[in-house]
């Protein structure tokens, strides 16, 4: 996204939380119980409430129980969309507190060695604060517990504003939701940190989440949205985009259809810039200077999926994955490049199945795409059954990063890496673009 599409996007919705604060504050504030103290809850108390929400215990065993008590919520489903009340942005908008600068026990966990912040745990709170957000616009006070499974489809995007986050400074997360589908919300959130006197951006979100319904197993109706006035209107409008354009990228993936006839020239270049000409064979190949083969661009990883990181619905909580696969991608970006790079943009994660508890997950990052600084990195997740021997992707991840220096180039040798190379490309032009 570029410099001004930003600043005009971030006008557009700081006009629009000035004015819907006040409107807003008697919605969130049942929704999170912090009306008693007057102030914006914490991500400990936004977690809490979504474990209430959905009546999940933070015990293990009792969990298991809760979740199978979910059943009988069925019949608070709505049988269409029509029998739902409207909402308006106000009602689902939310204010959360990081006070990393006023509570050093909490910086602890965010704290890098290099004294900075762990943008891994910035995407586990943005993770969190989505699903509340989508809780608080299908709110039904005449419910106890909520019949919905709301869960994350797709990452849309992240968009950093600046590269650094403070350690010791408090920092502000405030979203709502944008637009609204039959069982699926758009949910933009922004990020800003206290500095100087002031609260100044850090990065913008858009988070898309699925309803589901008790089991989790079929799609459920969730509130239509009606958007009151022109900024409501516009960021309404920017939802039917995005829709629109991530059908096009579904469509025209390299996984579905060929390369464009330039994708496939590109690829042609790069064939012959490695081509031995002293043996003018197809299986000669040499590597060009200040470059990298693909193949050797690669850093893996396994976790052993543990109860402790479970969500409120009881499989692998899609931050925790979010938020490794991070931090595998950037080591990898930091090792290709030779220094620490920094993160430009996250793009287009999305989420194909559920991790279950005790998952063998096992994590490929891959450098994909290179151009002057940026290293475009992909990382591939899937479960591993032990007693089947079979793999299933669970995740795909896409993370731009920058590098104070050049960084080599990154060579695909085969035809399989020359369509990673080409999707990189792809993910890449999309940040730079927008």
């Amino acid at each position: 996204m570029s410099e001004h599409q930003l600043d005009r996007e971030w006008s557009t919705t700081s006009k629009l939380m000035t004015c819907l604060r006040p409107c807003a504050s008697l919605t969130s504030r049942r929704l999170l119980c912090a009306e008693a103290k007057g102030t914006a809850p914490d991500m400990a108390e936004v977690r809490n409430r979504l474990r209430e929400i959905v009546g999940a215990s933070t015990n293990w065993s009792d969990h298991q129980q809760a979740m199978s008590e979910r059943v009988s919520l069925s019949s608070a489903l709505a049988r269409s969309q029509s029998e739902l009340p409207a909402r308006s942005m106000k009602d689902s908008l939310v204010e959360v507190h990081l006070p990393l600068g006023s509570q050093p026990q909490l910086r602890e966990k965010y704290l890098t060695f290099h004294n900075t912040v762990r943008f891994g745990r910035i995407l586990e709170d943005l993770d969190s604060l989505a699903v509340l957000i989508s809780y608080a616009h299908t709110y039904n006070p005449a419910l106890k517990r909520s019949p919905l499974s709301i869960v994350t489809a797709l990452v849309d995007k992240i968009d950093m504003r600046q590269q650094a986050i403070y350690p010791a400074c408090d920092i502000k997360f405030t979203g709502h939701v944008t637009w609204v589908g039959k069982t699926s919300i758009e949910a933009k959130m922004h990020m800003t940190q206290y500095r100087n006197g002031a609260y100044s951006p850090v990065l913008d979100a858009t988070f898309v989440m699925v309803a589901r319904d008790p089991e989790n197993k079929r799609a459920a109706f969730v509130n239509p949205l009606s958007p009151e006035g022109p900024e409501e209107e516009e960021l309404f409008r920017q939802g039917e985009v995005n829709k629109s354009r991530r059908v096009e990228l579904s469509t025209a993936s390299l996984l579905k259809a060929a390369p464009t006839a330039e994708e496939r020239n590109i690829v042609h270049g790069l064939f012959l810039n490695t081509l031995d000409t002293k043996t003018v064979s197809f299986r000669g190949r040499l590597l060009p200077p200040d470059s990298v083969w693909m193949e050797d661009a690669k850093l893996k990883g396994l976790e052993i999926c543990h109860p402790q990181e479970r969500n409120i619905f009881n499989r692998i909580f899609g931050g925790f994955l979010m938020r490794k696969a991070y931090e595998l991608g950037w080591a990898n970006a930091c090792a290709f490049g030779g220094g620490r790079p920094g993160l430009v943009a996250v793009d287009d994660i999305l989420f194909q199945k559920p991790v279950e508890i005790g998952s063998l997950l096992l994590l490929s990052s891959q450098v994909c795409y290179t151009e002057g600084k940026h290293i475009q990195v992909r990382v591939h997740s899937e479960v591993f059954d032990p007693l089947t021997r079979q793999h299933n992707t669970t995740n795909v991840f896409h993370f731009t990063f920058a590098s104070d220096r050049r960084v080599p180039d990154v060579v695909p040798r085969t035809y399989g890496e020359s369509m990673l190379y080409l999707d990189g490309k792809r993910h890449f032009n999309h940040t730079v673009a927008h």
